[in-house]
């Protein structure tokens, strides 16, 4: 019996926040998605340096790839790509320009 408790810690260990080089930090915050031209606004849920949560009201209109701009500083711009999407949350990592 105790191997099945240690098996359940160890699964228990791979939940994939704790896989992130940084943590998140909670803003929710407004911003846009910005791609060919067209905006839509989104609420940035938490940031990190290498990543973000977003959520959109349809992310069926969001690209893979887009820009994240800040609505407070609108010179915040984030080049990003969607890693995983589930309801109206979108994760994304950012992606460096050369």
């Amino acid at each position: 019996m105790p191997i099945a408790h240690v098996c359940v810690e160890q699964a228990g260990s791979s939940r994939v926040d704790e896989k992130r080089k940084h943590p998140r930090t909670e803003v929710n915050e407004p911003g846009y998605v910005s791609s060919g031209g067209s905006v839509m606004h989104c609420t940035i849920v938490n940031i990190s340096p290498e990543g973000a949560a977003i959520e959109v009201e349809n992310p069926a209109f969001v690209p893979h790839r887009f820009r994240l701009v800040m609505a407070r500083d609108a010179s915040v711009v984030y080049e990003c790509q969607v890693i995983w999407s589930k309801k109206t949350r979108i994760g994304v990592s950012f992606v460096a320009t050369a």
